[in-house]
């Protein structure tokens, strides 16, 4: 069973600053900025199953991400349409400093 998303107004940005503020997390965010849904086996390698469900439950509880079950799996996106109505630029201003972040740590 999923759990609750939070309605779009119920999103509260010290809910979903927490949740990017851990690398596995805005590693999950940077790949699903693709816009496209994502199996939620092919995101993050080498983690295993139950960090994986606490990862997808900390960002679905904080609106950060839809979860829809598929099939034996769950598929999982972007909520970027409801972040960016509630917090203009804020994904952008953040996907942009985790890229900025990558590239300097493959520099180092």
């Amino acid at each position: 069973m999923i759990a609750h998303h939070p309605d779009r107004d119920q999103i509260r940005i010290e809910n979903v600053l927490s949740a990017l503020g851990n690398p596995m997390r805005l590693t999950v965010v940077r790949v699903l900025s693709d816009g496209e849904e994502h199996n939620c086996g092919s995101i993050l390698d080498g983690v295993s199953k139950s960090s994986m469900t606490h990862h997808w439950r900390v960002l679905r509880d904080a609106g950060v991400i839809w979860q829809r079950p598929s099939g034996r799996e769950n598929l999982l996106s972007l909520r970027r349409a409801d972040l960016d109505h509630r917090y203009p630029g804020l994904l952008d201003a953040i996907l942009d400093g985790a890229r900025g972040d990558a590239g300097l740590q493959r520099q180092g």
